[in-house]
């Protein structure tokens, strides 16, 4: 792993609630953080189901990143994107099962309509 080319991020732990809910308060973000939550691999930057722009989509991935819920690194020219999930559970407890489960829920009862 590149270490110039590795995106910071914040330690959870250094992070007030207030920033972790301003960055999942999106339906884009929150998207993101359940594929990776689904995902049995790091997700690359295109490869996210979003309907967003490019440009849109990279905005999202930075306000995650800033708010120390997914780290970004490169394979390649590929920048990977990994959710902290382990090192997010310890600081904030449950929040990213909360939100991936009303994530699920929005989606099926939209499906259902």
């Amino acid at each position: 792993m590149d270490a110039d080319r590795t995106p910071e991020y914040p330690d959870p732990r250094a992070i007030t609630l207030q920033r972790v809910l301003d960055a999942l308060v999106d339906p884009v973000r929150r998207s993101i953080v359940a594929q990776l939550w689904d995902a049995p691999a790091d997700i690359s930057c295109g490869s996210f189901d979003l309907g967003v722009s490019k440009s849109t989509a990279t905005h999202h991935l930075r306000v995650l990143r800033e708010a120390g819920l997914i780290r970004q690194y490169y394979v390649g020219t590929s920048r990977m994107n990994a959710l902290r999930r382990e090192e997010f559970g310890a600081a904030f407890p449950g929040l990213l099962d909360a939100v991936v489960g009303a994530e699920r829920a929005t989606a099926r009862s939209g499906a259902a309509s």
